[in-house]
Formats: C-alpha cells, structure tokens, sequence
C-alpha cells in the first residue's frame, strides 16, 4: 500500500498528529496544530520544485543563486476543511497563487458532489498542490484532481493528514499519475466512510462545529 503514498514519518509531524487525534484537544489547539503540521509536511511536498540559478549580488559580491522556476505554485483546499491546510502552506509559500473547489459527500452514495470551483488564470507550466486533510473514500479528492486536470497544470500533487486503505486505491486507480503524500496511513474506514482511528471530521474540529 504504501508503494502508492508517501508517508511523511517525521518525528515531529507524527507527535503533533497524535494531539490532534485526542478528543480532547480543543479547536484553538486543533487549529494551531494543523498549522504547524501543514509546514512541515509543506517542506517535504514542495522538495523536487525545479530550480534555476540566476545571477544576484550578496553585500560582499556577485554570486548564482538558485531560484523556483516557472510561474508561481497553485494551492487548492478542497473546501471546507481543506482551507486549513491551505493556509497553512501560504504561510510556507506566501507568493503561491490559490484555488478553491467546493465538494461535498452524498451522505448515501458518498459520492463527490461539485458545487464551487476557481482557480487562477493561466494553470499552464503551474504545479498544483491540492490539500484536504482525510483521503476516506477518496471520491472528493479524485473528483477534484479530475478537474484540475482540465486546466492542464505541470504537475499535480495530492497532500492530506491521513489517508485511508481504501481511499488510497481508489485514488491510485484514477489517478496513478498523481503523486499523494500524507502524515499517516490509518487502518480502514468505517461504515459511515469514516477513517478509523482517525480524528473525527477535520472541519469540524477545525471550526468549532459539529
């Protein structure tokens, strides 16, 4: 399974990861977690951009430096939760154009449904990196990468928090030209395609609600 998606083991990344997933950890603390995991798996997503050197001048004297080449990445949060990690990442990359696609699961068929989609101008010779913090099923994710294919990007990266079996396959299958990356790979889902252990629902306990 795990030849399909990068694991982001980092000691650091799988501490905060097990605060988040106790229920008692508060929406302040579940947010500012969220931001800090999403940095560093940031890091680790963004490893291969292609770079370029370029000629500055340092205080001291000319030098090549490198540079990110091609224009500027593209975040996309799937809504709602996806927003977090979305966030997050522009904090890493503050320069980064973002998109926004709005899916919700058909809480019968738990199929992909689209009700919002925008993103930039001009997605050719753009890497994509799309975020939402559960792979369950994997029908929003694969539903949104569907799309974003449509604006023929450069690349296209999946990243979330945690990831089921069932969704990785699924995904894979779409998509085996995608790259996914995630903090965890949990055990399975649960008849409600929820991903068990897991951490509840990302948005709401990013938000507050329920």
């Amino acid at each position: 399974m795990e030849d399909k998606i990068t694991v982001i083991d980092h000691p650091l990344i799988q501490h905060k990861l097990t605060l988040m997933r106790r229920k008692e950890t508060s929406t302040g603390k579940f947010r500012t977690l969220m931001r800090e995991v999403a940095l560093l798996l940031g890091y680790e997503v963004t490893r291969d951009l292609p770079l370029e050197e370029r000629v500055i001048e340092t205080p001291l004297t000319e030098m090549k430096a490198p540079h990110l080449v091609g224009k500027k990445l593209v975040i996309v949060p799937i809504l709602r939760a996806g927003i977090g990690l979305g966030d997050s990442l522009l904090q890493l990359m503050p320069s980064a154009r973002v998109g926004h696609i709005g899916l919700y699961r058909d809480p019968k068929t738990l199929e992909a449904v689209e009700y919002y989609l925008k993103v930039p101008e001009n997605m050719h010779d753009r890497d994509v990196i799309v975020v939402d913090p559960m792979l369950a099923t994997g029908n929003s994710a694969a539903e949104a990468v569907k799309r974003i294919k449509e604006f023929e990007p450069r690349s296209i990266k999946f990243l979330c928090l945690l990831a089921a079996p069932e969704g990785v396959e699924h995904f894979a299958e779409v998509h085996g030209d995608v790259p996914m990356y995630t903090a965890a790979l949990d055990e399975k889902l649960n008849e409600k395609g929820y991903i068990i252990p897991g951490l509840g629902d990302a948005g709401d306990r990013l938000y507050g609600t329920k």
